[in-house]
């Protein structure tokens, strides 16, 4: 497997280590994925900050892109430290198939794996307690 466009966008101004484990990564996963979201602006970030606040919705991040960072934003060396992913499967990508957990979980797993192999440490959202997020991968500092 090959990354699609989307994924090759989203990984623009992502840290080459982390681009390094997910393309190698990609080429043997046991689901095709999509990288939904690579680097943010201070205001995506706002954005994202403020859903179950000031704006509808869940709550989906603790940092608000100022005060606290989050690692999808630049760092002082240019690269965002994090991206997004889902599964594809059954033709589509898929954010709340009933199989949806199962697959982030096999992929989790490959791409920490394949990260190992590669010397590089990568932190998966889906082994975060609070909050739980597993289409979240990250760079360890």
């Amino acid at each position: 497997m090959d990354f699609n466009q989307r994924s090759i966008d989203n990984l623009k101004g992502v840290h080459p280590d982390l681009v390094k484990v997910l393309t190698e990564a990609i080429k043997t996963s046991p689901c095709d994925f999509v990288i939904t979201d690579g680097v943010r602006t201070t205001a995506e970030q706002q954005e994202l900050y403020a859903k179950g606040r000031t704006k509808p919705g869940s709550i989906v991040t603790y940092r608000d892109g100022i005060k606290s960072k989050s690692e999808h934003q630049v760092r002082e060396d240019g690269f965002g430290y994090a991206v997004d992913l889902y599964p594809f499967f059954d033709g589509k990508l898929q954010l709340s198939h009933k199989d949806t957990p199962k697959m982030q979980r096999l992929i989790a797993n490959h791409i920490k794996s394949v990260g190992h192999e590669l010397g590089i440490e990568i932190i998966a959202g889906i082994d975060f307690k609070k909050p739980f997020d597993p289409p979240h991968f990250e760079l360890k500092k």
